[in-house]
């Protein structure tokens, strides 16, 4: 019987206008809640973004930053961050680097980004960070822990820059794509699985009384957690490899669709 579920945002729950279908999701909620069910958003946004699209709804449990931060109704319940030498390493590679990279660095408290950064990036960053701060150099390191980079290259370099970024800092860094020309620098081991395991294992569950959705690499983690794994219809080759099972598009409310199924 399923008493968890995790859902990714981009991708899977949300469809392309950044919505998804509120008035359905109530009805599902409210089964949830009756049955004991617990609701994850696993995402590798921030948490302040992630809460906006649940506005009023009680017990959601938060794993934002691709793991790097969880939350729930009584705030910051897990959290790791790079150390301070490192994190200032990566920065300083990102900016006087080959490929010209633009990047957010995402703390605790907000994340950052250079004013000199060009408008289309701005406006990248805005989508995915509420407390989002320009600052005018990287000299010096905002004093808020940094737990992650996330960066918007061109779709087609997408997986040449990530290998790049992973020979770079070997063993230090793992840099992950999560569809779109995203890619976020995490720390290794980090990943929305391993932060959904410890929630179940905090709660008593069982991983097969898991069940989660995904699209995207950065999601690999907790559908390899559970039998009840659905990869949506627009996937990466690796998410459909390690799903159990298929769900229909985020445009047709494909988890929505499951969920129904799955909570009768």
């Amino acid at each position: 019987m399923i008493k968890a579920v995790a859902v990714d945002m981009d991708g899977t729950f949300l469809n392309r206008q950044n919505d998804y279908d509120r008035p359905r999701f109530e009805k599902v909620f409210a089964k949830m809640q009756e049955q004991g069910v617990r609701f994850i958003v696993a995402s590798g946004n921030q948490y302040y973004q992630l809460r906006s699209f649940f506005k009023g709804y009680p017990d959601i449990t938060y794993v934002s930053e691709n793991g790097a931060l969880v939350f729930d109704d009584q705030g910051l319940q897990q959290e790791q961050h790079f150390s301070k030498e490192l994190a200032e390493k990566i920065t300083t590679f990102l900016i006087e680097g080959d490929h010209d990279l633009e990047f957010v660095a995402c703390g605790i408290k907000s994340s950052y980004m250079l004013t000199s950064a060009s408008e289309i990036f701005k406006k990248f960053a805005r989508i995915y960070s509420y407390e989002l701060e320009e600052v005018e150099s990287f000299d010096e390191l905002p004093n808020d822990p940094i737990v992650k980079f996330a960066l918007d290259v061109e779709v087609a370099k997408t997986y040449e820059i990530a290998e790049h970024l992973n020979d770079a800092f070997a063993g230090e860094i793992t840099a992950v794509t999560s569809g779109h020309g995203s890619i976020d620098i995490i720390i290794p081991g980090v990943t929305k699985g391993r932060a959904i395991k410890r929630l179940l294992d905090e709660w008593g569950l069982e991983s097969n009384q898991l069940a989660s959705f995904g699209d995207a690499n950065n999601d690999l983690e907790m559908l390899a957690l559970t039998e009840n794994s659905y990869a949506m219809k627009e996937c990466s080759p690796e998410v459909l490899a390690t799903a159990k099972h298929r769900a229909p598009s985020h445009d047709e409310s494909g988890v929505l669709q499951v969920l129904e199924e799955l909570l009768g």
